[in-house]
């Protein structure tokens, strides 16, 4: 068979310009078939392996473009090839707490769509409860609720793609399967002492010697519970032992 593209047309942009005027001049549907058949004989006429690792590469630099740590990147390989589970779930959670500054709205923005162009699924954790506890908007729910809806009508001005994106609720995520998160919030108190509870305070912009609520020494076990209720990569993690990481990692950032 001849596979040479139709007389006048040298690309296939080209063909498929052609064919959209004239149907006689499309392709035959057999020539994908018989290329592969042709490629089982002569490997020189398979397509470019080498296609898939660039796309995988790029999708690879996306993501360690956002990043500022990276701890095993070879993980984040074998995540990226897995086929079975091909869109990755990627966590992202703030406090509605106020107006929103550049970082919150532009630089986020800008990563999430990296995230989506890496072929990512993005979790947006709206949390709206942490915020309570941290008596952000004078504790009152409803206004930082409001808060909340605010800052999503600014991502999407400001491009965000949100065919990518789900909003979650703290507050209404936490009802639905309620029995599920304070199991895991209570293993994590279980496992760790107050004195380590409270250096992680920082993580809510309250100095580890401030006398605080016994909401706000909750909020960092809620915090590290959010990661494997969410499910980001959740096989790749081992619960009582990703706790202790995480919360080892919030400390160190001090």
């Amino acid at each position: 068979m001849d596979l040479s593209p139709a007389p006048g047309a040298s690309t296939a942009a080209e063909v498929a310009a052609a064919a959209s005027v004239d149907p006689s001049l499309a392709p035959d549907a057999s020539t994908a078939a018989e290329v592969a058949a042709a490629a089982s004989v002569d490997p020189s006429l398979a397509p470019d392996a080498s296609s898939s690792d660039k796309a995988e590469d790029e999708r690879f630099a996306l993501l360690m473009s956002i990043g500022e740590e990276c701890i095993q990147t070879d993980e984040l390989r074998l995540l990226l090839q897995n086929k079975e589970k091909p869109f990755p779930i990627c966590y992202d959670g703030f406090e509605p707490s106020g107006r929103m500054h550049i970082a919150q709205g532009i630089v986020k923005t800008i990563n999430v769509n990296k995230m989506i162009r890496a072929g990512c699924k993005v979790k947006i954790w709206i949390a709206d409860w942490f915020a309570q506890l941290n008596n952000k908007m004078g504790g009152d729910l409803e206004k930082i609720q409001t808060v909340g809806r605010y800052m999503i009508e600014i991502w999407k001005a400001a491009g965000m793609n949100l065919d990518g994106v789900e909003f979650l609720w703290s507050s209404e995520e936490i009802n639905k399967r309620a029995d599920e998160y304070w199991t895991l919030v209570m293993d994590i108190a279980r496992r760790n002492k107050v004195k380590r509870i409270t250096r992680c305070c920082t993580i809510m912009g309250r100095a580890d010697n401030e006398e605080l609520t016994a909401a706000q020494i909750f909020y960092p076990c809620m915090q590290c519970a959010d990661i494997f209720f969410l499910e980001p990569v959740r096989d790749h993690f081992n619960t009582s032992k990703e706790a202790k990481n995480l919360l080892n990692t919030v400390k160190r950032s001090r």
